[in-house]
């Protein structure tokens, strides 16, 4: 009987910590891939919007992108578990993250960074400029001494890095000019991306703000914190509609409307379930495919302007 009662909330400590490390690998994995969307948006306004397109270039920049997003995905892993965020109420549940992490991301930055330098002596420095700057946001995101997210600038730093830096880069590779329109064009996965940080603050709102972090959502709350997601995603989406109506983007980029309804569920959905981070989990998981499909949408229309006069 004893062993009953006693059973039944050691089986439940489990389960909940089960929830949310599969939530917390399903984030991670998300933006291992999402991170290369940006540079394939890069790639398709240069081979659509002007006629350019180098596949051994391509090839060697996606592989170098890989090798970055693999790096800011270990550094977050490793530093937030030293910093005791993911087990901020229960230290027990899980077991810190091994040192090895921390080298996997060191090794993959300093792979980033060869490819960097090997594609700069071909194409410029501006690929080194571009190079930098991403490298500064994605190793100082949260690790020392920087923390960006800790100084309250972590989403102005993914909206940066998954928007214009990566997507002007991408095009630098392949034409070695800088585009007005194709700076318009990255405001679409920069918005949606910081859109995204966003809305994975919300469940996380006690653990960031007893650890200190200095995120939207913990500064504003999280009812603001739904809002504000749900206007950066709205936005996102926008600038493809108005820059295809303004002819900035061809017709084809009104396709990108395919993804509002994911928002407006993501939003519902929100409304709801914002004070309650398991329930939150089909809100967020929305607006990872508002992200998906909007950028893919988007980057199709890029690269084949001709499907709609």
């Amino acid at each position: 009987m004893g062993t009953a009662v006693a059973a039944s909330p050691k089986g439940a400590a489990p389960r909940a910590g089960a929830v949310l490390r599969m939530a917390g690998l399903v984030r991670y994995r998300f933006f291992l891939y999402a991170g290369l969307l940006p540079y394939l948006l890069g790639a398709a306004w240069a081979f659509g919007m002007e006629g350019t397109f180098r596949p051994g270039v391509f090839w060697a920049g996606f592989f170098g992108i890989f090798l970055s997003v693999v790096g800011v995905e270990a550094f977050n892993e490793y530093f937030d578990s030293r910093m005791g965020t993911d087990r901020v109420f229960n230290p027990e549940d899980e077991d810190p993250i091994p040192d090895w992490v921390l080298w996997l991301g060191l090794a993959a930055f300093a792979g980033a960074l060869a490819v960097g330098v090997a594609l700069a002596r071909g194409g410029g420095w501006p690929i080194l400029l571009y190079a930098g700057l991403g490298g500064l946001a994605a190793a100082f995101y949260v690790g020392p001494p920087i923390r960006w997210v800790y100084r309250g600038l972590g989403e102005t730093m993914i909206a940066l890095s998954y928007g214009p830096w990566m997507t002007l880069g991408s095009l630098h590779l392949q034409t070695g000019r800088f585009s007005w329109g194709a700076l318009a064009a990255s405001l679409v996965p920069g918005l949606l991306i910081a859109a995204l940080a966003v809305v994975n603050e919300i469940p996380d709102y006690h653990q960031d703000r007893l650890v200190g972090k200095r995120n939207l959502v913990v500064r504003f709350g999280r009812a603001n914190g739904v809002r504000l997601y749900l206007c950066l995603a709205s936005a996102g989406l926008a600038v493809a509609i108005l820059g295809a109506l303004a002819g900035v983007f061809p017709k084809a980029a009104l396709l990108t409307l395919a993804a509002a309804p994911l928002l407006w569920t993501s939003g519902r959905e929100a409304a709801r379930t914002f004070e309650t981070p398991r329930l939150f989990v089909p809100a967020v998981r929305a607006v990872v495919l508002c992200y998906a499909v909007g950028t893919l949408v988007f980057t199709a229309a890029l690269a084949s302007p001709g499907v709609f006069r």
